[in-house]
This record gives C-alpha cells, structure tokens and sequence, in this order.
C-alpha cells in the first residue's frame, strides 16, 4: 500500500558525497559531518553513521540532545556541540562526551566545575557573522588561556570562526579571513596541535584557503548545492527524494475549482488529482500554483491552495492511462528524464534548500537505502 507520505533517503549518496568533498580538501584536512536539525531532515543517526563510513573523522551538532541522541545510537565518533548551552543543558552535552564551543570565561569556568572527566574546547572568535562567539581577539585569547589554566580538567583543542557570505561575497569572506588570521596564530602559539576549522559547505567547495585542518560541512553531504542552485555543479547528489501518491482523481469543468480559496478555477475541463500530503508535511504553502510535481514521467503544476494535508494538480483533460489512483508522485527527486530538486522548490518561494529540508516534518516516514537495496 502506498504512503501518503515519504522521504526515502540514499545513504550510499551521502557517503559518496563525503568522498568527494573529502577528495576536494587541501592536504591534511578531515572532515566535520554536521548533522544537526536531524541531519537536515535526513534522520541524524543513519545520516551521521553515512558520512563516518564515507570518510568523516568527527560529527558537529547544534544542541545538547542531539548529542546525547547519536550517543545513544552508540556513535563513538568525535561529536562537538557548536551552539550555546544553558545551565541544563551542559550536564546532558557533558554526559555525552561533546567536545564543546566556548567564547566567554565564565563558561569556561563552569565547564571546569561541572566536569568528572577532561572536556576538550573549542574557543570562537566571531569574525563577521554576529552571533555566537566574542568579537574581541584579547577576549577570545583570554578565553583560551582560561581553558589552560583549568589544568586537565579542560583541554584546548579547536579554534574556529563561521563565514557570514560563503555562499554569496567572497570579499567578505576574505575579510573574515583576514580577522581570522591572527587568532589563528595566536592560538597556534599556546597549542600548536589545536584543530583550526572555518569552513561551511559554501566555503568548503568555493575556497581552499578556508579549508585550514578541518572543514565542517552539513547541507553539501546531502547532495544539495551550498549556492542554492543546482548540486551538479559540484557533484553532489541529492539523497532525500520526497513522494506521494495520487489519492483522488476529479473532473473539474469550467467554473469549478479546488481548493481553499478557489485560487484554482477551472477554465476547460481538466481532471485534478488529489496527493494526500501538505504543508504539515512540508510542502510549503508559499508553493500553492509555484509548484511542479512529477507522475509517470511528467511534470504537472500545483493547482490552487496548499492545505495541511493535501494538494491538488491538474493533469489535464485527457490524462496518460499511468496517471491514475495510486500511481506515485514525486515532489522531490527523478521520476523518468524528470528531476525536481530541494533548490527548485527553495527558489519558488526566495528560502534556501535548509529551510525547506528541516521543513519536512516528523509526519512523513523516512525510510532508507543504498542505492535501492533497503538499509536497516
């Protein structure tokens, strides 16, 4: 029986993207898998365990839980928590053996408190981007030398920073660049074996001089373009296809419609068929008539307004005999000479591909594979 709804992940895809950007680093640099936001919708733990067989060497998260998550799928691999920890949550990352990012004294101060076992840091310097992280190089060195003083309790490991406009400025880029350097240097002077990591997946595959030791890419190992536009550029492959199925097929004649809103009217008879799946599965309903879904190897558009559990397309007043109940449709990924990509449909309504992948929500079953072959 057809899903209303599925995204069917290729975790072969995601191990051969790693391989390629891996084989695109300057010598001596590994690579940080970002699996936060559940891997971007992927499913974090068989998207983490992806990339570890494509080459990775360590794995990134945003929060406490998600490091505890991989943990509990007993994930061994190095893991950093490269967001802000409250008091409530430190003893969660702590437990999970995170390696953890730190910008100001006093949490340097409470990591030392809080730890039973070595805690190793990473100390960022915000060069450009404005969020988390110090502007001020004598305090990030401050910061760093806290983490010395702490003894073996606390051990400095990483300095790092986060571009603002790899995927868009380069000049900015290479201002923060520019700003990095210096800390970089000074940082090599009290550790000379700390891991130096700047780069995102715009920056990884766009710039060698951001590679550094490490690079920390999230959006590239799942096969979408880091300029939102089209992954074949790059040699990425997509590894999420998103699909339905066609539930209902209904004559409209002239006059009627579907859909709330009646934004759809029909102007000449035409069949519209009905896919159970809508914006509480992720389907945007920015896309309402900004929307292409792929059945039996052709395109048809989104026909009239996105409702939370279906949309409508028109499939024209005399549909092929493969259009028909139960027949699958391919919102994202191949369906014959037919691709509709995460890109495709970011740019329909101005986001970007995260956006619209973290959107897919828990409703929708994933399930994955290899290249075809089921994966447990």
């Amino acid at each position: 029986m057809a899903l209303r709804a599925r995204a069917r992940v290729n975790l072969a895809a995601i191990e051969r993207n790693v391989v390629r950007l891996r084989d695109g680093l300057v010598p001596g640099a590994t690579l940080c898998a970002v699996v936060k936001a559940d891997a971007s919708g992927h499913g974090s733990v068989h998207a983490a365990r992806a990339a570890l067989d494509g080459g990775a060497t360590s794995l990134a998260v945003a929060t406490a839980g998600e490091a505890a998550e991989l943990r509990a799928a007993e994930i061994g691999a190095p893991l950093l928590v490269m967001g802000a920890l409250s008091d409530e949550e430190l003893p969660i990352a702590l437990a999970a053996g995170a390696e953890l990012t730190a910008w100001t004294e006093q949490f340097v101060l409470k990591v030392g408190a809080a730890a039973a076992e070595p805690v190793r840091i990473h100390v960022k310097f915000d060069t450009g981007l404005g969020r988390l992280g110090t502007r001020s190089l004598t305090e990030a060195l401050a910061v760093a030398d806290s983490v010395i003083a702490a003894g073996p309790t606390l051990q400095l490991v990483g300095a790092m920073t986060h571009f603002a406009t790899a995927d868009g400025d380069p000049e900015f880029m290479a201002a923060q660049l520019a700003a990095f350097a210096p800390f970089v240097e000074a940082m090599r002077r009290r550790a000379p074996a700390i891991v130096v990591h700047a780069a995102n997946s715009a920056a990884t595959v766009r710039s060698p001089a951001t590679h550094f030791d490490m690079v920390r890419c999230g959006i590239a190992i799942y096969g979408c373009d880091p300029m939102n536009e089209n992954p074949d550029h790059y040699g990425l492959e997509p590894a999420l296809e998103l699909t339905s199925y066609v539930a209902a097929l209904k004559l409209a004649e002239p006059g009627q419609s579907a859909g709330y809103g009646r934004r759809f009217v029909a102007d000449r008879s035409t069949w519209v068929a009905t896919l159970p799946i809508g914006y509480a599965d992720g389907i945007r309903r920015a896309l309402s008539d900004n929307c292409d879904v792929l059945v039996a190897g052709r395109r048809y558009p989104v026909s009239g307004t996105v409702s939370m559990d279906n949309i409508t397309i028109d499939v024209g007043p005399d549909p092929p005999a493969d259009v028909r109940l139960g027949a699958a449709a391919t919102i994202v990924g191949r369906d014959g000479d037919q691709r509709q990509t995460i890109e495709d449909l970011a740019n329909r309504i101005g986001t970007i591909a995260h956006e619209v992948l973290c959107g897919i929500s828990a409703r929708v079953p994933r399930s994955y594979h290899r290249d075809g072959t089921p994966a447990p």
